[in-house]
Parts: structure tokens; sequence; C-alpha cells
């Protein structure tokens, strides 16, 4: 469902745009209808218009929006496209790909964050994306295959499952490395079943775990 632009994610939008580079159209108007307060704990919501990453809880992050157009960017979404975002949290992305693609699907491990994007989107009306709790580092598999796959965590290295999950013609941007620096890293899958890798810009993002490692408790 698209949804309508307001002023302040006009504002946001310029603030990307300067801040990233990014000149897609589509992205941009995207950061324009969707307003970023409505997936903030109440007390930050002030802070909605920054280009900074803020917390949402359970030792996770909505990440910084110019980052997120960077994304966004090297994701190169089809409005055809079905997309998979891996640590989905706040539901804030997935807003943002529900008004470029076809079909949008999260992942997210923390059972109270889900919950809160699924209520979240429901409240904006934007009720063609699937949130699901689970492990990040399985995605989907009963939705697969992607057209696109976003992973908004990072890891030493590009899960076997999700890139097995990608769609001939497909595209992964995930960042790659240690804990606390990592690159944005895109993979093609071309038509012969071939993976291709891209490093892109720096990045630190929450660390991307699977259901052996025990979530953080909130202070």
């Amino acid at each position: 469902m698209a949804l309508a632009p307001t002023a302040a994610g006009q504002k946001l939008a310029e603030r990307v745009a300067r801040a990233s580079d990014v000149a897609d159209p589509r992205i941009l108007a995207a950061f324009a209808q969707v307003p970023r307060g409505a997936f903030l704990p109440a007390e930050l919501q002030h802070r909605a218009e920054e280009d900074q990453a803020l917390p949402i809880g359970l030792g996770q992050t909505i990440s910084q929006p110019s980052m997120i157009a960077l994304m966004l960017s090297a994701l190169d979404c089809a409005p055809r496209h079905r997309v998979l975002e891996v640590g989905c949290g706040s539901g804030y992305v997935l807003a943002l790909l529900s008004q470029i693609a076809a079909e949008v699907f999260g992942v997210e491990r923390h059972a109270e964050l889900a919950e809160r994007a699924r209520d979240t989107l429901s409240k904006l009306g934007v009720t063609d994306v699937v949130v699901q709790e689970g492990d990040g580092t399985l995605g989907l598999p009963g939705h697969a295959p992607y057209d696109r796959i976003l992973v908004s965590a990072g890891a030493p290295a590009i899960p076997d499952t999700l890139l097995a999950a990608l769609a001939e013609g497909g595209r992964l941007v995930m960042p790659v490395g240690s804990p606390d620096a990592q690159i944005l890293v895109t993979c093609e899958r071309d038509d012969k079943g071939t993976l291709h890798y891209r490093a892109g810009a720096s990045c630190v993002f929450v660390p991307l775990v699977n259901d052996s490692t025990p979530p953080p408790r909130e202070a």
C-alpha cells in the first residue's frame, strides 16, 4: 500500500539525499512516505528526522537513514521483486521496501520486536508485508526464492542458507566483517548460478546471531 508523503518525511528524505548521495527517486519517495517516528520508542520520536541510528530495545537499533538508503540503492529493487529483510527489527525498512517492491517478507529473532513491527505496520495500513519470528541466519525458506535479500545485521560471512534462497538473477546486500568493522557487500547470482561479490561502504551493524545465541535482556 502506498503511503502519503509527510512534511517530516520529506525533510528526512532531503537529509538522506545530501548525506548518502543516493538520488533514486523511488527510494527518496519512500523515505518521504514512511513516518520513521512511528517505529521509534515514544521517548525518541522527536529524533525521527535525525540521520542517526537509534535504540529500539533488546540491544537492537533502527539504522541510520543514510546507510539504509545506501543499502536500498545497492539492492536495486524493481516493482516486481520479492524481497526478504533479515533482522527486520522495528519494521521501518520493511515499510520502505513495501513502497518500492511487490512482495516483502521480514524475519526477526526477537518475538517482542517482531510483534511490535507487525503492530506498527498494521496501524500505518501497510498490510502487504509478512513478518515472522525466526532465526535470521536461516531466512524464511518457506517463501523462497527471493529476488532481493537485505540483511540488516553483520557477520563474518554471508550464511549459505541465505545465498541458497537467492533467485537466479537475484541480489543480496549484507554488512560483512568483524563486530566493529564491516563492509557492505553486494552478492549477485547470474543466470548460470555463479555468485559475484562487490564491496561497498564501511559500516557497523548489530551482529547476526542464530538461535544458539541467547538474546540480550533489557537493563
